[in-house]
């Protein structure tokens, strides 16, 4: 049986996606007004060739979703709808949410924004991000002069 060290990095990377969604939940109450900011969970997958990214987003049509990308940030949108007959009988329970949805977290890698796709299918939203060729850098030689 074979040890393999603990990556202080993994550990890094865990702490800033948890700050990351902390403040992704206050920039939601500040742009809505509202504390009932709500950001959706999500699933980020990195393959050979792309990064795809699942968003739970519970009764939300694809109509009211919007995805960006921006230097290698995704931002995830989305509103429902509260539909409510009020005219017949008493409420006892009230606790599904409505609102808006925000989400907003950097890639791990950078993508080809304008090969990215979309789709949104029982509630959950899936984006397929092709990853582009990684800047390897270049050796700058000095002279003197």
């Amino acid at each position: 049986m074979s040890i393999a060290p603990r990556s202080m990095f993994r550990d890094i990377e865990t702490l800033k996606d948890r700050l990351d969604h902390i403040f992704t939940d206050a920039r939601l109450a500040r742009e809505t007004g509202t504390n009932d900011a709500m950001a959706p969970p999500v699933d980020v997958q990195e393959t050979e060739d792309k990064i795809v990214v699942k968003a739970t987003m519970p009764g939300i049509k694809s109509e009211d979703v919007e995805v960006q990308i921006d230097r290698d940030v995704l931002t995830i949108r989305g509103k429902s709808q509260e539909r409510r007959d009020e005219t017949n009988g008493t409420w006892h329970i009230h606790e599904r949410r409505f609102g808006s949805m925000y989400r907003s977290f950097t890639l791990p890698s950078p993508v080809k924004e304008d090969e990215a796709e979309a789709t949104m299918r029982d509630g959950v939203l899936e984006v397929h991000l092709p990853k582009a060729e990684a800047a390897t850098g270049k050796r700058i030689t000095v002279t003197s002069s």
